[in-house]
């Protein structure tokens, strides 16, 4: 099982577009372990606008999150919604959205039977990034994964797309995604929607 949150202001894409695959904690927001309830929210310097260079760009942006705070027993997965729905109106008063978010509520020493297991969704394993591809018409080799752990790395480097490691103390995101694009974009630029 892995669980999806869609941009409830999203209509079924149509035209074959590369995605930036995001991971949430560390790299949209600041970190502070297990973040799960809205005034927890502290942008990663420039996430917004990153988002928003990334919407203008023709990407999809789709979120892929380890949130093992659901099998730990530490909230639930309505919490984890409820602050998804949260980050996306912030982003939209900004000018961003993202178009999808995908995250993993297991984990297998979790306390919570239900979501205490080994699963194919959680990174590094590629449930997630497959899913997200079934249900989006992603051009893969022009897709790129940001992430802050090795876990991202591994799961971008599994599912054959680029990975790129971020770290807030050296980087400034939305510099970190302009470089991206302009490394990705084709003789043509990338495809709009």
């Amino acid at each position: 099982m892995i669980a999806k949150q869609a941009d409830s202001n999203s209509t079924a894409p149509a035209m074959r577009r590369p995605a930036a695959f995001l991971d949430r904690d560390g790299v949209l927001n600041v970190d502070h372990g297990y973040v799960h309830r809205p005034e927890q929210l502290e942008w990663v310097a420039g996430a917004p606008e990153s988002v928003r260079l990334l919407n203008e760009a023709g990407y999809y942006v789709l979120v892929i999150t380890n949130q093992s705070g659901v099998a730990r027993g530490f909230f639930d997965e309505a919490a984890v919604k409820s602050f998804h729905a949260h980050m996306q109106n912030v982003l939209n008063g900004k000018g961003a959205h993202i178009d999808a978010f995908y995250y993993c509520p297991h984990h297998p020493e979790g306390t919570v039977k239900a979501f205490a297991m080994a699963c194919s969704c959680r990174k590094p394993r590629t449930g997630m990034l497959e899913w997200a591809a079934r249900e989006w018409p992603i051009d893969i080799p022009r897709s790129f994964f940001i992430g802050d752990k090795d876990a991202d790395m591994a799961a971008a480097a599994a599912f054959k797309v680029r990975g790129i490691k971020f770290d807030s103390r050296l980087h400034y995101l939305p510099d970190l995604v302009r470089q991206q694009l302009a490394t990705q974009k084709s003789p043509q630029g990338p495809s709009h929607p």
